[in-house]
């Protein structure tokens, strides 16, 4: 169960609103994550050579990782404020205002001058625009599962959260569809695309994530009078255990895409082990079946424990850390598709849809925003500069530096899983499953 006995505010079938609440969560989630994993994919295939052209081309690739890092360093500061906004005024201003910034930022990085064009100013202003984005991106996250967890039904909360953790490989599989179509333009229009043709995505995404109405759970806890003053000082002064737990779960997932995604689309191109155009094919066919993964991850932690499911993959993970590197280094397309869908279906997707439900559990509801938006976040850092982490061993260790890293982050993930207390065992379900039975159905549930 949650971190607090189940109150008015959160009912046991959900609301009536729950599906437009997680659809609307999710539009947001896809534009937010299609803007922010596009510059990663920029800044492995064109970046170096638009913004740092005077470097040779390993230098070039650490400088626009390093731009990369920038944004996931920003995170923290998004998550502290829009969780902070999102447990005193509610989680939907701030899921509105964090899609706007992030359109414009987005939008701007397409319309940057050049290093051929404007010298230094040109890395200055695409650092800058990055920053930008980490703040949006680390505002939005919190808001949107947040949401979507406090409309849906008891039972069904890790499918529901599941949903809008599908938008990430969504997101993912449109940013990089772009990508493979905008490769054949000339010159810098390959990279300048995908990033202006975001606006239509967020006009799309305003409409929708206008008509979501505000979490249950807020109002139930504002109408109690019990808004917290402080709720970041709250969470780190009375949750700072489950702070760091949190913390430690969230690296092995996004890090370990860091390594095993970011990272390996430069790597298979430094190395000549796949072109650009096969390397985006393999990233768009992981993440349409990542799509569905997501949802189907977040459903099985409704049945068997969000704990249990964190626990398998991270020990899958720490296994699978050499033999990824070993099946790519063939330099065969079969090889290079099975590694990425693998990488992603398995050992990202599933600790992502294991997330979406098991980090608002574990904060109590007042100060749920900031403490599930701060976890979150603040392993954004690490993630942030793992590429540039991960450049730096290969030259040290070669592609056994990065394996070593990718292996290391998951055996942190397996540790505080085993760490971290389980919300939805057997007795917690077993409560749940009578709560469901003896309260009445307002209305008719359906699968999102």
């Amino acid at each position: 169960m949650s971190a607090e006995p189940q109150r008015a505010g959160d009912p046991v079938h959900g609301t009536p609103d729950r599906h437009r609440v997680a659809w609307g969560s999710t539009a947001g989630a896809v534009i937010e994550s299609y803007d922010f994993i596009g510059f990663g994919t920029a800044a492995a295939l064109y970046f170096g050579d638009a913004f740092f052209p005077n470097a040779s081309p390993i230098v070039g690739t650490l400088s626009a990782f390093a731009t990369l890092g920038v944004g996931f360093i920003a995170r923290p500061l998004g998550g502290v404020v829009g969780g902070h906004l999102g447990d005193r005024i509610g989680r939907k201003p701030v899921l509105v205002a964090s899609l706007i910034v992030m359109g414009l930022a987005t939008f701007a990085i397409g319309l940057l001058p050049t290093y051929a064009q404007a010298g230094l100013l040109a890395p200055a202003l695409l650092v800058t625009v990055r920053i930008i984005q980490g703040i949006a991106y680390g505002a939005e996250w919190g808001g949107a599962i947040l949401m979507t967890y406090e409309h849906a039904p008891l039972l069904r909360k890790g499918a529901f959260t599941g949903v809008v953790q599908s938008g990430f490989p969504i997101g993912l599989l449109l940013a990089n569809l772009v990508f493979l179509g905008s490769v054949a333009l000339p010159g810098d229009w390959a990279w300048r695309v995908p990033f202006l043709a975001s606006l239509l995505l967020v006009i799309i995404g305003l409409i929708v994530r206008s008509k979501v109405p505000e979490s249950p759970v807020f109002e139930d806890v504002k109408e109690r009078g019990e808004i917290a003053e402080a709720p970041i000082v709250e969470v780190i002064r009375n949750d700072w255990r489950n702070l760091l737990r949190g913390i430690g779960l969230r690296v092995a997932e996004t890090a370990g895409y860091a390594v095993a995604i970011t990272y390996m689309i430069s790597y298979l191109k430094e190395e000549e082990l796949a072109t650009s155009g096969e390397t985006i094919l393999a990233l768009c066919i992981a993440s349409g079946i990542g799509i569905a993964a997501t949802i189907a991850w977040g459903w099985l932690t409704d049945h068997v424990g969000r704990r249990s499911v964190y626990v398998w993959v991270t020990l899958f993970s720490a296994l699978w850390a050499i033999p990824m590197f070993l099946l790519v280094n063939t330099g065969t397309l079969i090889a290079v598709i099975i590694t990425i869908v693998i990488s992603y279906v398995i050992c990202q997707n599933a600790l992502a849809g294991s997330q979406g439900a098991w980090f608002p559990e574990l904060f109590q509801a007042k100060t749920r925003s900031s403490g599930a938006s701060l976890a979150y976040q603040i392993s954004a850092m690490i993630s942030g500069l793992t590429p540039f982490t991960t450049t730096l061993l290969f030259l040290w260790l070669g592609w056994m530096g990065p394996a070593l890293l990718f292996g290391a982050y998951a055996l942190l993930g397996l540790v505080a899983a085993l760490l971290t207390r389980e919300t939805w065992g057997k007795p917690e379900r077993a409560e749940a499953h009578r709560r469901t039975a003896e309260t009445p159905s307002p209305v008719a549930t359906t699968t999102p």
